[in-house]
């Protein structure tokens, strides 16, 4: 069981796991766009957006 005290307390709920996932499989199916693309600016810009996704995504502000 987690601490109450623990200051990462979210990342052991639910929906924090439900997110997760959902990052995880936004970055698998961003690197197999990138591996069938392999061009430099498009690999560029979907990291770039991938990466705000994410961080989107696991805002605890939500």
């Amino acid at each position: 069981m987690p601490d109450e005290n623990d200051s990462h307390l979210r990342r052991y709920s639910r929906s924090y796991r439900v997110k997760r996932n959902w990052v995880k499989n936004l970055w698998i199916g961003a690197s197999l766009l990138m591996i069938c693309f392999p061009l430099l600016p498009f690999v560029l810009g979907l990291g770039l957006l991938t990466s705000f996704l994410s961080f989107a995504i696991l805002d605890e502000t939500a």
